[in-house]
């Protein structure tokens, strides 16, 4: 298979990249850190894989359409597009910057747009291909300090449903993949603060908070490691057309209770969320 993959210098791209090229795909790499674009692309080779490293800034139409002409040029037709590429935030609402807001909603939603736009007159013309796209239960679910990457996930969820919507008569495929927590760097450099830091303080405080008030603990998921995750969705290449998918076992529950009871959602993560408050505004008054 002739395959693009954004995000792929670190994490689920990566691990991505690993496997795929391993395995015989050509893959064009796209990222916006050279050097580590450069490093993932000679791992690729070393393991006798082929790769093209496309320094790419997502944010940006233009380079979008810029990689979409070199993966071409490269790969000739392009079967599949991992759309990994993402970025989250840590704020409350109030303390969410425009900027913030807007770069959110360049990577996370603007970019796969742009570089399925640029690519889907091709696929159409040979009636294949398929578009995956690592969207996040954030996608799917409200989480507290971070609406901006919440909000743009929702979006890009939203984007894959009408874009499905629109290939119904054709053999092109488009999948959102919903993870929950996944161990990467990618919780550590969340815009503003870091999220991983919120979290790994509000949880055991979550603890104490749930038994003073007669709460349930919120429903957390075992982290998954990239491998986990990348494997997954490289299923998913062999599945074809298929429903969203969620890496995390219960998640695909939580979700539905998220469209058929949101109440009862919030009522289950009280504690949790209660806590990440108390967390929050903590650190802001140090």
């Amino acid at each position: 298979m002739n395959i693009i993959i954004t995000g792929a210098t670190s994490g689920i791209g990566l691990a991505l990249a690993t496997m795929l090229g391993t395995a015989g795909s050509r893959l064009v790499l796209a990222g916006r850190r050279a050097n580590r674009l450069q490093n993932a692309v000679q791992t690729i080779h070393e393991l006798g894989g082929q790769a093209l490293g496309v320094t790419t800034d997502l944010e940006s139409e233009t380079s979008c359409i810029d990689l979409a002409r070199k993966a071409e040029e490269y790969l000739g037709m392009v079967d599949v597009v991992i759309h990994n590429a993402g970025r989250g935030n840590c704020a409350a609402v109030q303390d969410t910057g425009t900027n913030v807001w807007r770069t959110m909603f360049a990577l996370n939603v603007d970019a796969p747009f742009y570089l399925t736009r640029a690519l889907l007159p091709a696929m159409i013309s040979n009636n294949n291909g398929h578009h995956i796209y690592v969207s996040s239960m954030a996608g799917k679910i409200g989480y507290p300090f971070n609406a901006a990457y919440v909000a743009a996930k929702h979006a890009l969820v939203g984007f894959v449903a009408a874009l499905r919507a629109e290939l119904i008569t054709t053999s092109i495929n488009a999948t959102v993949i919903c993870p929950s927590g996944v161990s990467t760097e990618w919780s550590h450099v969340t815009e503003q603060r870091s999220i991983h830091d919120l979290y790994s303080r509000a949880i055991p405080a979550s603890r104490t908070i749930c038994k003073e008030m007669g709460l349930p603990l919120a429903p957390l998921k075992k982290m998954l490691s990239a491998d986990e995750v990348a494997a997954i969705i490289v299923n998913v290449l062999r599945t074809g057309r298929s429903s969203d998918i969620y890496t995390h076992e219960g998640t695909a529950e939580l979700a539905y209770l998220a469209c058929s009871n949101r109440i009862a959602l919030e009522d289950q993560h009280r504690g949790l969320w209660t806590a990440m408050n108390t967390v929050y505004y903590q650190q802001d008054q140090q």
